[in-house]
């Protein structure tokens, strides 16, 4: 009786906001003082979060040092 060895991966979840909130603290910076930094007001950034926001995650990402799609790979799934 063959067996069946492949394994179905499994899919990538999206950073946690407090992970991201980290990550950005580690690195001197916030979302809030990001937003200042790129002209938005408050804590505007922190909406990417929560919904999709393609300016708002590359500028969060770049402060970070990875790519959008490694921090919300649910977001980019299937997008090339």
């Amino acid at each position: 009786m063959g067996t069946n060895n492949t394994q179905k991966k499994s899919p990538r979840k999206n950073w946690h906001r407090a992970y991201i909130g980290a990550r950005l603290k580690m690195n001197g910076t916030n979302t809030a003082k990001l937003s200042r930094d790129h002209g938005y007001p408050g804590d505007a950034l922190k909406n990417a979060y929560v919904q999709p926001w393609p300016k708002a995650e590359k500028i969060i990402a770049s402060a970070i040092g990875v790519t959008p799609e490694e921090i919300w790979p649910e977001r980019y799934e299937g997008v090339k």
